[in-house]
């Protein structure tokens, strides 16, 4: 009979900062302070930001078979459209936020 899985325990024994991830640092942060510049000079950030959990709802409903595209969502969004796949992943979402 196998035996049951067991997580390792926390923190982790071995060592994470290691000489290859504290050579990407700097690259990271640079990168995370682009985006974060990019991102404030958008005059209306949360346009951006509302978007992600309708994306990860459209993701998650397709592993469902609840297929939709971006357009019939962001149509849904506005009323335009009546997929009956767009409005369950908007429910998906609404649960998400």
């Amino acid at each position: 009979m196998p035996t049951a899985w067991q997580p390792s325990s926390l923190p982790p024994t071995v060592e994470l900062e290691t000489r290859a991830v504290l050579k990407k640092l700097p690259a990271a942060h640079r990168a995370l302070a682009e985006l974060k510049g990019l991102v404030a000079a958008i005059p209306n950030e949360s346009l951006l930001l509302d978007t992600l959990p309708l994306q990860e709802a459209k993701d998650s409903s397709a592993i469902e078979n609840i297929v939709t595209t971006h357009d019939e969502l962001f149509n849904a969004e506005l009323q335009l459209g009546d997929s009956p796949a767009a409005k369950e992943v908007q429910r998906y979402a609404a649960a998400l936020r």
